[in-house]
C-alpha cells in the first residue's frame, strides 16, 4: 500500500494535489476523469481507495495530471461532417422523484412533451456535471419552471439530491 502511494505521488511530481470535498454523486472514476488520471493512480494518491463519502475530503492532482497518461472525457465518437452538434432543447428546473423503472437503464426522467424512448442530456447549469437519461414518464406537474423530473440515479449523478432542485440545461439527444 506505502509502495503504491509512493508511486503515485512519484507520478505526480511537481503537480501536487489539492483537497476536495466529496460531494453526492461523485465516483472514482468520475473524480479521475475530471483530473484527467487513472482510477487507480488517484486511489493510490488517497491511500488505496475504498467508498467515496459525500463530506470526506480526498487529494485530486493539480490541473494537467503531471506525468499520468491523461484518459479521454469521452470515448472518440466518429461524426460525419455535415451532422450538427446537438443543442440546448430546453433551460429550466430539474426536480427528482423515485422514477418509473425501465429495463434498459435506471437513469430515467418525465417530461411533459417529449416522446417516450427520448434520450436526453441532462446539464447542471452550476457544476456543468451532465448526465444522459431516459424519458420514460410525464410530468413534472404543477410549477412551469420545472422542466424534468429525474429518477434519484440519475439527481444523484448530477450531485443535486442535497438542493431539491437544480437549474439545467436540456439536450436531445436522439428520439425514437
Amino acid at each position: 500500500m506505502r509502495a503504491a502511494l509512493l508511486l503515485a505521488c512519484a507520478l505526480l511530481g511537481a503537480a501536487g494535489a489539492t483537497p476536495y470535498r466529496v460531494q453526492p454523486g461523485d465516483t472514482w472514476w468520475s473524480l479521475a476523469r475530471r483530473s484527467g488520471v487513472s482510477v487507480a493512480a488517484l486511489q493510490a494518491l488517497n491511500g488505496g481507495g475504498g467508498l467515496l463519502r459525500a463530506g470526506a475530503t480526498v487529494q485530486l492532482p493539480a490541473s494537467g495530471g503531471g506525468a499520468v497518461a491523461a484518459i479521454p472525457a469521452r470515448p472518440a465518437t466518429v461524426r460525419a461532417m455535415s451532422a450538427p452538434a446537438p443543442s440546448v432543447f430546453q433551460r429550466g428546473q430539474a426536480v427528482y422523484y423515485g422514477g418509473r423503472r425501465d429495463s434498459r437503464t435506471v437513469m430515467t426522467a418525465a417530461h411533459l412533451t417529449l416522446p417516450f424512448g427520448t434520450w436526453v442530456r441532462v446539464t447542471h447549469a452550476r457544476t456543468g456535471r451532465s448526465v444522459d437519461v431516459l424519458i420514460n414518464d410525464r410530468g413534472p406537474f404543477g410549477n412551469g419552471a420545472r422542466i424534468i423530473d429525474l429518477s434519484n440515479e440519475a439527481a444523484a449523478a448530477l450531485g443535486m439530491l442535497s438542493e431539491g432542485v437544480a437549474p439545467v440545461t436540456l439536450t436531445v439527444l436522439s428520439r425514437p
